[in-house]
């Protein structure tokens, strides 16, 4: 069965909560991943909500949450970081599909994170350009976590965790900030937007900001 475009932020929030406690306690149920939701979702697709996470491939979103083919529209890159391409497929989602529900998910030990954290470095090597241009979203978390704005830092005493976190908030925010429609929509309280770190040994997804209602 389809789900319905109407369902409130909190209600689908809640949903992906209780999806993602089954697969921290082990007891995953997943649903809608047999031939007829194939057949179901084959000319169509009502997602319950978007995820934006990392492209980590221990970030499986539909594992992590206990769903199925059609419920997440899924965009992922490397740290999480926004993009011209990212902000598209994210209004997508929600002006074509009507998703209330953004989750924008990081998680410990990222690499992208880390890298971050190493580029600052007194001894660091430049990295290729592309990957360059996504660690650079990155380091203004691991200035405000490190210390000084200028001058190499002491990778070993930045805590990644904390970046983490940083960086998630910075990217929710530049997520509103730079799109009027996704905005527009969460102060007509039609969508939300979840902030949640992903904790790869539980399997826990822990929320950390919201912005709208949930």
């Amino acid at each position: 069965m389809t789900t319905p475009p109407s369902l409130s932020p909190a209600t689908v929030w809640n949903d992906l909560a209780s999806g993602n406690e089954r697969f921290v306690n082990g007891d995953p149920q997943h649903p809608r991943q047999d031939v007829d939701r194939r057949a179901e979702t084959a000319f169509a697709q009502t997602p319950m909500a978007a995820l934006f996470g990392c492209s980590d491939s221990r970030l499986a979103a539909e594992i992590i949450f206990d769903k199925g083919l059609g419920d997440l529209f899924v965009v992922r890159n490397a740290g999480q970081v926004i993009s011209d391409s990212v902000l598209g497929s994210l209004e997508y989602a929600v002006a074509v599909l009507k998703v209330p529900l953004i989750l924008v998910l990081g998680h410990d030990r990222c690499g992208a994170v880390l890298a971050a954290i190493d580029s600052q470095g007194p001894d660091a090597d430049p990295l290729p350009p592309h990957i360059d241009s996504i660690i650079q979203k990155i380091v203004p978390a691991v200035r405000r976590v490190g210390g000084p704005t200028t001058g190499p830092l002491d990778p070993e005493s930045v805590d990644s965790s904390l970046v983490g976190r940083e960086h998630l908030r910075d990217t929710v925010a530049e997520l509103v900030q730079r799109s009027e429609m996704i905005s527009a929509a969460i102060a007509e309280g039609t969508l939300a937007i979840v902030g949640a770190n992903y904790r790869l040994l539980e399997g826990r997804a822990e929320p950390d900001i919201v912005v709208g209602v949930v």
